[in-house]
């Protein structure tokens, strides 16, 4: 099973849901009128991510592939892989390193990512990611209760600017990784049932 969020032809912003591999996308019906509820920005609405949506019987008609969800905010992990740390000649942090990029960066799948102009970068980097999106209220969360937050996952795309990140960002890698469009998500939403090892997943960003 996988969501993806798009745009019909109308321009609505619609939900569709794909029971396997090789299936179509099913649209899914909202409760009463306007846009799908639990999949604009802010808190979400209703315990689950898709709460209130039911199968419709009727194929999505595409228009746009959206990013699967529009989060209220991103957290990220810098040197959350062992090789990546291997690469960069850094040294494991005793604590990882958290920082947060604006919902504004993010962008739909397929889109392009545009280049800060006012505060030009000649070091863009992209690094492709595992994103985990969080789908209920998590507060005061154990580790081992960790997974019954999670709503699913999807494919990120961490863009930065080298140079404002590391020269001009003042420690602050946020300066470098928080442009409009540097955050890439989806196409689909992967529920965690579907994914027996997340951590054996092979990711490549092309």
């Amino acid at each position: 099973m996988a969501w993806m969020r798009y745009l019909d032809p109308e321009g609505t912003v619609q939900v569709a849901v794909r029971a396997g591999s090789s299936g179509g996308w099913e649209r899914l019906r909202a409760e009463g009128e306007g846009q799908a509820p639990g999949v604009r920005g802010g808190a979400w609405e209703g315990d689950e991510l898709f709460a209130g949506l039911t199968p419709s019987g009727e194929e999505a008609r595409i228009a746009r592939v959206l990013a699967p969800v529009q989060p209220p905010a991103i957290f990220c992990i810098g040197l959350n892989y062992r090789r990546h740390a291997a690469e960069t000649g850094a040294a494991l942090p005793e604590w990882p390193v958290l920082f947060m990029k604006s919902p504004g960066a993010v962008q739909d799948p397929g889109e392009a990512i545009v280049l800060p102009r006012a505060l030009a970068s000649a070091e863009v980097d992209l690094e492709g990611e595992l994103a985990v999106v969080i789908g209920r209220r998590c507060r005061n969360v154990s580790r081992d209760e960790a997974l019954k937050v999670v709503a699913g996952f999807t494919c990120g795309n961490d863009v930065s600017a080298r140079d404002w990140q590391k020269q001009w960002g003042g420690g602050q890698w946020c300066r470098g990784k928080t442009f409009d469009t540097f955050a890439p998500l989806g196409p689909v939403l992967v529920p965690p049932a579907e994914l027996a090892d997340p951590l054996a997943l092979r990711l490549r960003a092309i």
